[in-house]
């Protein structure tokens, strides 16, 4: 990874770069990200990009800093790794939300939640994901509804 002039995490991407191309820079597994500043948090408050549906999109693309690697370049499993990583990065790794207990009469839940601790599938080992075309057979017969 590159030297930069602000601090940066390399983090493991759940895909383990087996769907990109071998000469793609993540193909590695691995993608740089800097950590938010308040450039990142004017972007996340922009209800302009908010209303068009970009906002996400123009975060993550201003926290990628790997080399020729953008948002789109990214798989949607990879995608939301990383904003949970950014999320770790910018605000630490617990998340504590209010929720309603629908059972309960609907009293009201506080509950944290750790981050660091979110299971991400990864990609099968033996499988050939060149192309982005998969060939998969369940382990067990499908339910059909």
């Amino acid at each position: 990874m590159s030297e930069h002039k602000f601090p940066t995490e390399v983090i493991d991407l759940p895909s383990q770069g087996k769907v990109y191309p071998k000469d793609s820079p993540i193909a590695n597994g691995k993608l740089e990200l800097k950590y938010m500043t308040t450039k990142e948090e004017d972007i996340l408050m922009s209800q302009n990009l908010i209303k068009k549906g970009l906002v996400i999109d123009k975060l993550l693309d201003s926290l990628i800093v790997t080399q020729g690697v953008t948002q789109k370049d990214l798989i949607l499993g990879d995608k939301n790794a990383v904003l949970v990583a950014a999320r770790i990065l910018a605000y630490g790794p617990e998340y504590t939300v209010e929720v309603t207990n629908p059972n309960d009469d609907g009293q009201k839940v506080e509950h944290t939640f750790d981050l660091t601790q979110c299971p991400f599938k990864e990609t099968i080992d033996g499988v050939d994901y060149s192309g982005n075309s998969f060939d998969f057979e369940p382990s067990i017969d499908p339910i059909y509804c």
